[in-house]
């Protein structure tokens, strides 16, 4: 179900009428896709969590790979956030476009998104807002179709966070302290950020770990520019979000680190997986 890096071959995009909802892609893949037992992994994987709802939690890191691979990790990140049930405005959602290439960041105004477990809202006007301050953010739906590094963390959310609009932004090629300065004037006191990255890909596990090693000490240190120069595939989402926690005295918070080994992956080519808290 879903690769340790977190790209299978995915089933053809059929949208539909782009401007309603976005379906998914990778449900059967990455995780179940069918509705109880998707509620029970997910359930399961948030009860087996260690870390505790988090009083003013306003941010994680979540991995985006297969649940078999990465779901007990981002368990931690998603039973963090989970202080805030029924009083979240809307959950920003930033993740990497692996499948097309372009600059800037991305917005679609589907008026919702699917999982198994039913549809989460957009918040369009937020969406339209960001279009209209122009670069760097853009209308573009072509990254979206295929791209899993969002939907997978929806199921979490929605049983984590029930009833929480999202505002989902891909990534491309960008300045991510660039777009933490856009963003920050449409950051309310009731909104949460999640960036979407897995860490280092296909070294041996040793390697790996020293690799990852480094990169959550830039992320706990709040280098933004660090972070986005390093390995992780959401490298450039995972700068924004610290640049964003510099910005407004978020304090990061490692709450689990581990590679697909662990979860009985190879340990020749492995993926790294870590999901981190920003305290404010």
């Amino acid at each position: 179900m879903g690769g340790p890096g977190g790209l299978p071959r995915v089933r053809p995009a059929h949208p539909g009428r782009m401007d309603l909802v976005r379906l998914p892609r990778v449900a059967g893949y990455f995780y179940p896709g069918e509705k109880a037992a998707l509620e029970e992994e997910v359930g399961a994987l948030l009860a087996g969590a260690r870390t505790p709802p988090l009083p003013g939690v306003r941010g994680v890191l979540s991995p985006h790979a297969g649940y078999a691979y990465a779901g007990r990790v981002m368990a931690e990140a998603f039973r963090a956030l989970s202080a805030w049930r029924g009083k979240a405005r809307r959950v920003f959602l930033l993740g990497p476009s692996h499948f097309v290439a372009f600059s800037g960041v991305a917005f679609f105004p589907y008026r919702a998104w699917r999982t198994p477990l039913g549809e989460v809202a957009v918040d369009l006007e937020g969406g339209r807002r960001l279009l209209g301050q122009g670069a760097p953010f853009r209308a573009y739906r072509e990254p979206f179709l295929e791209e899993h590094s969002l939907e997978v963390l929806l199921p979490f959310l929605q049983v984590a966070l029930p009833q929480t609009p999202i505002l989902p932004l891909l990534f491309g090629e960008v300045d991510p302290g660039e777009v933490a300065e856009a963003l920050l004037p449409e950051l309310g006191q009731k909104d949460l950020v999640v960036a979407s990255s897995d860490l280092s890909h296909y070294h041996p596990d040793p390697v790996a770990r020293k690799l990852d090693a480094k990169t959550l000490k830039r992320a706990l240190a709040l280098d933004a520019e660090g972070v986005a120069q390093g390995e992780a595939c959401g490298r450039l989402p995972w700068g924004t979000l610290t640049a964003l926690a510099r910005a407004l005295g978020w304090k990061p918070r490692l709450l689990a680190y581990a590679t697909s080994a662990e979860a009985g992956g190879g340990r020749e080519r492995v993926v790294g997986y870590g999901a981190l808290a920003y305290v404010g």
